[in-house]
This record gives structure tokens, C-alpha cells and sequence, in this order.
């Protein structure tokens, strides 16, 4: 059995972040809105920066509970969040705007939703 109150001080870490990141890219309509300015390429790189950090997270959680939670939640594509953090940990010049925003846009509410779910069901 694996830690429980750790694991959701790191989901609620998780949660933050996220909702951070929804937060500070409100105003991001478009791709380019990260790209043509320098208040847009600051914003690209901290949205980078914190979608890195909650793969990293994920990876951590799975590791500390040997694979057995997140797979109960096969709706959230676990190893693409890991393989994205990878991706903008060693690629980072690579790392593309349109990519960024695609997530923003796509996958992070989805994804929070996932993470309140686990918090809920892990207090029962």
C-alpha cells in the first residue's frame, strides 16, 4: 500500500498548477498569442515549465504507487503527460507553441477534472 496523504499532497500540488495554468492563459485565444510577444513567449515558457512539472508529478505518483492508481482512471492518457514532460525537459527548444496551446485548450480541464476525482475518491 503506498502513502495516501502523500499522494494527495501531490495531487492537490497537481491541481494547483493546473489551475494556474487555466488562470494565466485565459487571455491566450489563439497559438500566436504566445509567440508575438515578449508577455506571450513569458507566458509560453512558465505553461511549459508547469505542464513539466505536473508530468513530473504524475510520474511520481505512479512510481510511488506502483502503477495501481492512475490506471483505475484510463480515461487520462498517463504516459502522453509523461512523454510531454520528457519531451520539454530534453527538446525543450523544440517545444512548440502550437502544442502549448492545443494543451491549454484540450487537455487541461479534462486533466483537472481527472485530478479533483482522484482527491475525491482517495479521501472515502
Amino acid at each position: 500500500m503506498y502513502d495516501k496523504t502523500r499522494i494527495l499532497d501531490m495531487l492537490r500540488d497537481i491541481e494547483e498548477v493546473l489551475l494556474l495554468i487555466i488562470e494565466r492563459t485565459i487571455d491566450v485565444e489563439i497559438a500566436d498569442d504566445f509567440a508575438l510577444t515578449a508577455e506571450g513567449v513569458d507566458k509560453l515558457d512558465a505553461t511549459a515549465i508547469r505542464l513539466m512539472a505536473v508530468g513530473e508529478e504524475i510520474k511520481k505518483i505512479d512510481k510511488r504507487t506502483k502503477g495501481e492508481l492512475l490506471k483505475q482512471y484510463p480515461e487520462t492518457e498517463w504516459n502522453r503527460i509523461v512523454s510531454f514532460r520528457n519531451f520539454i525537459a530534453h527538446a525543450y527548444f523544440k517545444t512548440d507553441a502550437e502544442d502549448i496551446f492545443r494543451i491549454v485548450k484540450n487537455d487541461v480541464k479534462p486533466l483537472l477534472q481527472t485530478i479533483q476525482k482522484i482527491i475525491v475518491d482517495l479521501k472515502k
